[in-house]
């Protein structure tokens, strides 16, 4: 069942190259036919490409815009970047302060050796709200 499978063919005979040869005749009458073309007709072929070029930029600038339906955005109220920039380091402080508590309070949980219902409700809360209080500060500086 398992004997070794021997060949003759060529290892240098690939796909394309059996692709080639098969097709090469009539790849080589395409090629003569289209340079008969191209030395016979250069300003035609010159003044299509041109037509080419001018039709598809006309129809990128019309028919092929992105349609844009949705009205713009208002940019929101400029503050002082003063005032922002310190509201922003109160509210960071504010949640780190109730990082750190609540952090406490799940450690001293979590080192009980049993817990009843009511830890491990209280325990519940506490992780969602450090999840809750970690998920703005979670953004990128540039979503601002």
């Amino acid at each position: 069942m398992f004997k070794k499978i021997t060949s003759n063919r060529d290892p240098r005979d690939t796909v394309f190259s059996e692709l080639g040869k098969e097709f090469r005749p009539y790849l080589n009458k395409v090629k003569s036919g289209l340079s008969y073309c191209a030395e016979r007709y250069p300003k035609f072929l010159f003044g299509m490409m041109v037509i080419n070029i001018t039709l598809s930029a006309v129809l990128v600038m019309t028919v092929f815009r992105p349609v844009t339906d949705k009205p713009m955005a208002k940019a929101p109220a400029v503050t002082s970047p003063v005032t922002s920039g310190f509201d922003r380091i109160m509210q960071a402080g504010e949640a780190l302060k109730q990082t750190i508590h609540l952090k406490q309070r799940v450690d001293s949980l979590t080192k009980k050796a049993a817990m009843n219902h009511a830890d491990s409700a209280e325990l519940l809360k506490d992780l969602d709200s450090l999840q809750s209080i970690s998920k703005p500060f979670n953004t990128s500086p540039h979503e601002y």
